[in-house]
């Protein structure tokens, strides 16, 4: 389904949402299932397993805010386990608004009148700006490419969720990783769908301890590192 001459919705085979970027020749989330990865390498490897580990309010920094899939996902998680985050996602090129009022997560989710509006919200909220999208939710969306950001903050969770290296080398650095590593609290994480061998050399390099967990659905594995 053709929505935007830049981006162009189409199923994954779990039946939900993903988008193809003409400008990068890649999807926004696995073919194989759009909500299935993002749960799996995003939630259950990153912010549950803070949750087991005693975390009540966790910072995340996110790669890539695209559809809002993350973001949903973790505030419905959020709103489970009781955990209030903090939330900055960066993003250089936004989903065009025909493209998001379009996608079906709203639906497949289950989700409420309420928890549809803040879907909404996440797209239309103002960039740059810290907004209160719950109580125990707060979105900071920065409309930039991360290699202009200082990253100042310390987070507890990093959601990398660039396009794969062979479509953006440039956020596969490791000058840009180091960054990243800094900005992490101690024992601080990392998830992501990526496993690949140069990019696990690198962030072994850099401190990392790196877990190779089982991946979503077709896919074999999925990265979460650890810092020391």
């Amino acid at each position: 389904m053709e929505t935007g001459s830049e981006q162009f919705i189409q199923l994954s085979q779990d039946g939900s949402h993903t988008v193809f970027s003409n400008k990068y020749n890649a999807h926004y989330h696995s073919i194989y299932g759009a909500i299935e990865e993002s749960i799996h390498v995003f939630i259950s490897a990153g912010l549950y397993f803070l949750y087991r580990n005693g975390h009540k309010h966790v910072s995340i920094f996110e790669m890539g805010f695209g559809t809002a899939l993350n973001a949903i996902l973790t505030i419905l998680e959020a709103d489970r386990l009781g955990l209030s985050v903090s939330y900055t996602s960066i993003e250089s090129d936004p989903v065009a608004p025909e493209i998001y009022k379009s996608l079906n997560y709203p639906q497949l989710l289950n989700l409420s009148e309420e928890k549809s509006s803040k879907f909404e919200l996440l797209h239309t909220s103002p960039w740059n700006t810290e907004v209160a999208i719950s109580d125990n939710f707060k979105l900071l969306k920065i409309q930039d490419h991360i290699e202009n950001l200082e990253l100042k903050s310390r987070y507890d969770l990093i959601y990398f969720d660039a396009f794969a290296p062979s479509c953006q080398a440039e956020l596969w650095n490791e000058a840009l990783h180091i960054d990243l590593y800094n900005s992490l609290q101690k024992t601080g994480l990392l998830t992501t769908y990526c496993t690949q061998g140069a990019f696990k050399r690198t962030l072994k390099k850099i401190g990392y301890q790196i877990d190779i967990l089982d991946g979503p659905g077709k896919k074999r594995e999925m990265l979460r590192a650890l810092k020391l």
